[in-house]
């Protein structure tokens, strides 16, 4: 694979990444509603499972995946099940800044990360990206290891710095507001676009 190729792939590909849908959506309310807390381990949620199905196009199986449609259904539900957790958790928090340390129940790393992986798996954009997108960008017949390893270097790269960048700046937000009733309604709206993102992953 061309190093103007691949450099054609990772600017698409950021922008597939960047472009406003239910996992952009869940990553601001997060970073609004719990900061940078628990921000690591949701992005490597995301980015395993662009890899699984970036793994799955390059083998064919890609839609032989998505015929499998009892599976995509139950993945694509357990997704939309997990933010409205979330949006439910943000809803209820007490409003305390983010200075005071004790935002939320503290999560184990394995839980967002699951959630983010289904949500990631179950996402539409993703499946349509796959599907869809990566073929006219990248002949995945002719994909060698050293063409497979460099996409995958890309998916690493791209995703967690688009993803990190959304979680930063929300977190930023987050931190300029003081006044617990202000949090209140912060943490609030933030849960309803939340779920609103669990309602759009369930019914596209």
């Amino acid at each position: 694979m061309s190093p103007s190729n691949l450099v054609i792939f990772a600017l698409v590909y950021a922008v597939a990444v960047a472009a406003p849908g239910p996992g952009v959506a869940a990553v601001i309310a997060r970073g609004l509603g719990r900061g940078l807390r628990g921000a690591p381990a949701f992005i490597a949620g995301f980015l395993v499972g662009d890899l699984v199905w970036f793994t799955l196009a390059v083998l064919g199986l890609a839609i032989l995946a998505q015929k499998a449609h009892v599976v995509f259904v139950a993945v694509r539900y357990a997704g939309a099940l997990y933010l409205l957790y979330l949006a439910w958790r943000l809803w209820i928090a007490p409003p305390r800044p983010l200075a005071e340390g004790a935002m939320l129940r503290a999560q184990q790393p394995l839980e967002p990360f699951i959630g983010s992986l289904a949500l990631a798996l179950g996402n539409p954009k993703t499946m349509v990206f796959f599907l869809a997108v990566l073929p006219t960008v990248v002949d995945l017949k002719r994909l060698g290891i050293g063409g497979f390893c460099a996409i995958a270097a890309v998916f690493c790269c791209v995703l967690p710095a688009v993803l990190g960048a959304y979680t930063v700046l929300a977190a930023r937000a987050r931190a300029r507001f003081a006044d617990p009733e202000a949090l209140r309604w912060l943490q609030r709206g933030t849960g309803a676009v939340m779920a609103g993102a669990a309602l759009a992953v369930a019914t596209r």
